[in-house]
């Protein structure tokens, strides 16, 4: 005979039991990391979140719904304290139990999580203090460097974060952005942060080897090679990979992707001086193999340092004049210890600048919890969802899913998040949005800040963006619907 299943408020208790119970050792490996004493709460209420989400709380959440109780669905940011009082109620409700004297908790107590995050969010991103709508990042061009005006322009329209990739210009370039952004940010009255992305190990097509016009469709095969001067005279297509000695670390089976995923396909065969792929998808029309396109390698073992020699020379510059340091290629804890090493022997208060930690890889969304807490608990830290490289990496179907369990993790953490890669993308290139991009708009402004690439018309964007997230906000807060009242029936 099966046991009885427990009672409703016996079933709540067992759960507080057990999220406690399993977060302990969690707490206890994380302790060396958590250098500063503000990053303590914000540590334990993402190991008790960690313990709870391993749970199924389905038909829990259903039975609290019907006594007309939270149902813990938007806990991220206050796990032990929601759980405290929801079964200070129901053990009142159910089973005659007396309400504790400091029930229910006050206000200031009980949103406490929501205020980290916003101070975290403040002391990264800055903007106003009291400003609850999330933050707009816009990626500068070189014209940044040529004109004041142009930064001024962006300043005015509402842009508070000034992103600079150091894959693209020089240090002179990024001199002057930076100096113009200060600029604009007097001149406007407002905190307005830069961010410098660190190129990171970069893998992309050298020369290539094809007849005019030829594709490559799903089942095709094609040669990567380690020099174009090994190219064969046969008719299969090649393409030479840059750099090359990420080769020999690929394996018969390795997926592979071109062009942020309009090609993939798995290595079939190696050899010493090359790999034969295999495609596996691509467009309907096929593939045009093309020098200079991005490559990936979503799950193999590349064993490489996230900081290349240009990054640690970009480093130099990035230290003494970046509010914030993007970091590429993030994949373990131990990668942000060897960024923060490097930013160590470069200042001594290298703990007041911030890193940005890009999610773009299968092991940096396994290993985010540990690399939330090494960065988080030494300084000002923010992450961005790097959604074309993820996607590749995860898979399409399973992105939308990531990107709500990443903004979960981080409000668990109270970390700020930055919702990146192709925002209003269509609108910023050719002056007109489609209609899917505005409703990822809307749904980016759950994140702490949104960032929108270079183009022509960035400056629509930006006011596109910020009226769409002001509008937003008056009806969502991260998961939680709020209900204004509606005025169109």
């Amino acid at each position: 005979m099966s046991a009885a299943r427990p009672t409703l408020p016996a079933a709540l208790r067992d759960l507080r039991k057990s999220v406690v119970k399993e977060a302990a050792p969690t707490l206890a490996r994380w302790k060396p990391d958590v250098a500063q004493e503000s990053f303590a709460d914000s540590a334990s209420n993402l190991a008790h979140y960690l313990a709870l989400r391993h749970h199924d709380l389905r038909d829990l959440q259903r039975e609290l719904m019907r006594h007309g109780l939270s149902s813990l669905g938007r806990l991220e940011s206050r796990v032990m304290l929601t759980l405290d009082t929801v079964e200070s109620a129901l053990g009142a409700l159910l089973e005659g139990g007396k309400l504790p004297e400091d029930w229910p908790p006050t206000a200031e107590v009980f949103f406490r999580g929501e205020a980290q995050l916003r101070r975290n969010t403040l002391r990264l991103l800055g903007g106003a203090p009291e400003s609850t709508q999330g933050r707009v990042l816009v990626t500068l061009s070189l014209e940044a460097a040529q004109d004041p005006a142009h930064v001024l322009k962006l300043a005015q329209l509402g842009a508070d974060v000034m992103r600079i990739n150091c894959a693209h210009d020089t240090p002179e370039d990024w001199a002057a952005m930076v100096a113009n952004t200060r600029a604009a940010a007097t001149a406007t009255g407002r905190t307005i942060r830069v961010l410098m992305d660190l190129g990171g190990p970069k893998f992309r097509t050298g020369k290539v080897k094809r007849q005019p016009g030829e594709r490559l469709r799903r089942g095709d095969r094609f040669r990567l090679v380690r020099d174009a001067a090994g190219f064969r005279p046969d008719p299969m297509i090649e393409a030479e990979c840059l750099p090359p000695d990420v080769l020999a670390h690929l394996l018969v089976g390795t997926e592979v992707s071109f062009d942020d995923g309009n090609l993939g396909g798995v290595v079939a065969e190696t050899a010493p001086d090359h790999v034969v792929v295999q495609v596996e998808r691509t467009k309907l029309k096929g593939f045009k193999m093309q020098p200079e396109r991005g490559l990936l390698f979503p799950r193999a073992e590349l064993h490489l340092d996230p900081l290349t020699p240009r990054d640690l020379s970009d480093l130099d510059f990035v230290a003494q004049h970046a509010d914030m340091v993007g970091f590429s290629f993030v994949r373990t804890a131990a990668d942000i210890a060897r960024l923060q090493d490097e930013l160590a022997k470069r200042r001594t208060d290298w703990q007041q600048i911030g890193i940005v930690a890009k999610i773009e890889s299968a092991p940096a969304v396994h290993n985010l919890p540990e690399i939330i807490v090494r960065a988080a608990g030494r300084q000002p830290f923010g992450v961005m969802i790097a959604r074309g490289d993820l996607a590749v990496a995860i898979g399409f179907e399973r992105l939308a899913e990531m990107q709500e369990e990443i903004l979960w993790l981080c409000e668990a953490a109270h970390v700020p998040v930055i919702w990146a890669t192709q925002v209003l993308e269509e609108m910023v290139k050719s002056g007109l949005p489609t209609r899917g991009e505005m409703t990822d708009a809307a749904m980016a402004g759950r994140a702490e800040c949104v960032m929108l690439n270079k183009g022509p018309n960035v400056g629509e964007a930006i006011l596109a963006l910020r009226s769409l997230m002001q509008r937003m906000q008056e009806h969502q807060s991260k998961k939680t619907a709020r209900l204004r009242a509606l005025r169109s029936w």
